[in-house]
This record gives structure tokens, sequence and C-alpha cells, in this order.
């Protein structure tokens, strides 16, 4: 079994590779020895560091579930705003409870990842466990679900708070739960897709580096609001 899952990573590893040299501008022709060695020391993760990951994050999988559950119990037992179908409230309300949500959300998640850095004892046991992650050539796609299992329910909390406040479409609420895990995936691939106001790869990258900076969610709004946004392209011009 240990040996498949090797040659899993070990291909993944490969097609990551691939992409972050296309990145910065090495194209890769079929059938070429494009292992360079001064790219993979600096930026692809080892197998171990993948490894440890994997095993973090499906030991604490079976506790992300816990939040959707209580969320799924909560809006059948009527307790919170949450409406059955779109119909209830008609399109344009819906567009603009969903715009009110993800703000929301965006808020919620942004102070709550903010205080799980400045409020020590939650730092030291719960969200170090992720932030053991803290260069380039650690972080990975699998990073972004190896938390402590509290952290990542933490973390998405303001989804099920935001409930209480917002008259949001229950499917739409657990796509968008679905959407946590892509989307921190996403962010630990150290790709930066440089789309503004998209808080992507490159954004995160400089958080797991710095502890200080970019502690928001799908945006930039939230650092840029409070004071926390360190920018990928000026770092880059700045070691230049």
């Amino acid at each position: 079994m240990d040996r498949i899952n090797k040659r899993l990573i070990s291909s993944w590893r490969d097609c990551f590779h691939n992409v972050r040299l296309k990145e910065f501008g090495v194209d890769i022709a079929p059938g070429t020895n494009h292992k360079l060695k001064f790219f993979v020391s600096d930026a692809i993760p080892s197998y171990r560091a993948m490894k440890l990951q994997i095993i973090v994050a499906m030991k604490a999988m079976p506790w992300y579930c816990v939040l959707p559950t209580l969320s799924e119990y909560m809006v059948e037992s009527g307790w919170t705003r949450c409406t059955s179908r779109i119909g209830e409230t008609g399109w344009p309300l819906y567009i603009i409870y969903l715009a009110t949500y993800l703000v929301l959300c965006e808020f919620g998640i942004y102070w709550m990842h903010r205080e799980l850095h400045d409020i020590k004892p939650l730092y030291k046991h719960l969200h170090a466990t992720h932030h053991i992650y803290n260069k380039q050539n650690t972080l990975s796609p699998f990073a972004g679900l190896a938390f402590h299992p509290l952290d990542g329910i933490l973390q998405a909390a303001p989804h099920v708070i935001c409930l209480f406040i917002v008259p949001m479409q229950f499917r739409t609420h657990m796509l968008l739960l679905f959407c946590e895990a892509v989307w921190t995936a996403n962010i630990h691939d150290c790709i930066h897709g440089e789309v503004w106001p998209v808080m992507g790869a490159g954004y995160h990258t400089i958080h797991h580096t710095t502890y200080r900076h970019n502690y928001g969610h799908y945006t930039i709004w939230m650092d840029s609001l409070f004071g926390t946004l360190r920018d990928p392209q000026e770092e880059s011009e700045k070691k230049e």
C-alpha cells in the first residue's frame, strides 16, 4: 500500500513540478529530462513532507464532518434563517443574500484566522499544526487540509454562524462548505494566478512565511481594510 501511495505522490510531484516550471517560463518538451536540481530543492515539496500532510489531513477529515452535520441538524430543526428553495425568496433577493453571506463569511474567516495567530494558546495548541509548513518547498495542496481538526472547524464556522443572520439557501450553503476544501487546497500549491482581487496562492505563501499578513479568504479586501495585506508582486520586485 505504501508503494502505491509513493507512486501516486511521485506522479503528482512530477505534474506539480512541470506546472511550477511553466509558471516560471520554462517550457517542458515531452521526453526531456526536466528535473532541474535547483528548482526541486527550492520549490518542490518532498515525498516525506507530502506524506506527513496526507496523514494529518486524513486524521482530521472525519472530524471536519462534524460542522456540516451540525449545520444540517440546526437547519432541519428550524433554528437558522436558511431556506430550502430559491423560490422562497426569488432570484433578486437570493443574489443579494448570497453576496451578503459571502461578505460576512470573508469578515468572519479573516478574524477567526487572525485570532488563531494572535491568541497564543490557540496558535500553540491548534494552528501551529498547520504552520509547520512554512516554506515554499514544504507547501502543497495536501497542506491545505492538514490542520488540527478543531482549527479546521473554527475557520469554517463563520459559514454556519452566518446562517443565523442571512436567509441563505441550504444547498448553496453546503456547496460553499465543499468549496472550502477545494479552495484551501488551491491556495497551498504556490502557483499564483494573479487574478485581482482573489487571495491566491501567492498571497497565502507569504502568509506561511511571515505569519502576520494575508489572513484573508477568497479576496484581499479584508487584509486591505485592516492593514495586513502584503502583495506578492511587490515582494518579488523588492527581491530583484
